[in-house]
This record gives C-alpha cells, structure tokens and sequence, in this order.
C-alpha cells in the first residue's frame, strides 16, 4: 500500500462497486421471486390437501428444492459454472453472478412463498369452495390477498440473505462490495475497505429490512 495514502479506495471505485452490487441485487431479486413464486405457489397448491393436491409434482419439485437448498452458495456457484456460461457466455462477472445468485434464491423465495401461503386459515379455502370458487379464483382473489404481509415479509428476508451471497460472489470475480473487501480490504491491507464495505452493507440491510417491515405491516392494517 502506498504510504502517502492512507486508502486506495476512490469515490470511483467505491461507487463501481456499490453499482455492481445493486445491479446483481436487483437481477437476481427480480428473477428469484418470479420463479420462486411460481415455485412455492405449485408446491402450496399441489400439497396432500391443497386446492389441487398432486403427489408426483409436489414430490419431484420438493426434491429438487430441497436438493438446490442444500448447496452453500459458494459450492453452488462453481458447480453450475458450465451452466453460467453457456447462459451468459463467461464465468465472471456481474451478469456471471446473477445466474447462481439466481439458482440459489429462487427455491429459497418458494419455500417461503410455500410457507405464507399455508399460514392462510384453512376456513378461508373452504368458504371460497362453498361460494363456488374455481382453484384459479381460490389462489388469486382469497390465498394471496390473505397471505399479502407474510409474503412481503418472506421477500424481505430473502433479499436480505442475497445482499450476503452477492457479497460472497464478489471473491470469485463477480465484482462488487466483496470483491472490494476481498481486493483492498484483505489483499492490500487496506482497513478503511473493510470498514467502508461492512457500513455499506450494514447499512442496506437495515434499509431493506425497515423497507420490507414497513409495507408488510401497513397491508396487514388493511
């Protein structure tokens, strides 16, 4: 480190890095919660004794989740490094990132969608059945207004779980918050990095998670 500098950390860098952090937040966020959704809806409403119980489908599915879930995230993002190329053509990067960063929350995102929606009374599935309600009208009009806070609470704590894995990507070249930690913080000796990099990501943790809380609790008013 050169001595007439107390960092080497520029406002440049720093706010590279933030950007590249956000743009895999945000990516991957959004792609998650799609498939993830669909995930946790299909596992929710195939269960035994779900509006459309389906043993086969909920079986298979719940395996191959469980099975994504049971890969820390960094054994995961070296596995499907095949994958990731033949989808963005490299294996670092942002957009190299975004595809395990995907993989590896979707299925978290379905369980907790899983969850939300089976903490819907049960009576309220049974009176949409009584007025006549198809499966579709079920899910739509009764299970997700009722399960509306859970579900923004899940996606809080998904999105909080995937600051710390972009975090994570950012050791192996995806650029980021932890390639800064890892590139001047530990490589270079260099402390205000490390102390720069844990208030960034402190700071949109709580953010995200007094964002989430927020809204959750002003559907559950309603």
């Amino acid at each position: 480190m050169n001595d007439d500098k107390w960092t080497l950390i520029t406002p440049e860098i720093f706010l590279t890095a933030l950007g590249e952090t956000l743009q895999m937040l945000g990516v991957a966020l959004a792609l998650g919660s799609v498939l993830g959704i669909a995930i946790g809806t299909v596992l929710a409403l195939t269960r035994p004794g779900g509006v459309l119980p389906n043993r086969p489908v909920n079986l298979i599915l719940g395996i191959v989740v469980n099975l994504i879930r049971s890969l820390p995230f960094i054994i995961l993002l070296v596995a499907i490094l095949p994958f990731t190329r033949l989808l963005v053509g490299t294996s670092i990067g942002v957009w190299a990132a975004i595809v395990p960063l995907t993989v590896m929350i979707a299925p978290y995102i379905g369980r907790l969608v899983e969850n939300s929606l089976l903490e819907v009374p049960q009576g309220v599935i049974e009176a949409a059945r009584a007025m006549g309600a198809s499966p579709f009208q079920i899910f739509w009009r009764f299970l997700l207004p009722e399960a509306r806070s859970s579900l923004i609470l899940a996606l809080t704590i998904a999105s909080v779980g995937l600051v710390d894995a972009t975090a994570m990507a950012g050791t192996v070249g995806a650029g980021g918050i932890g390639d800064l930690a890892l590139s001047y913080g530990y490589q270079r000796y260099d402390g205000f990095a490390m102390v720069i990099t844990c208030v960034t990501l402190i700071i949109l943790v709580q953010g995200i998670q007094m964002l989430g809380t927020g809204v959750a609790r002003r559907y559950r008013r309603r």
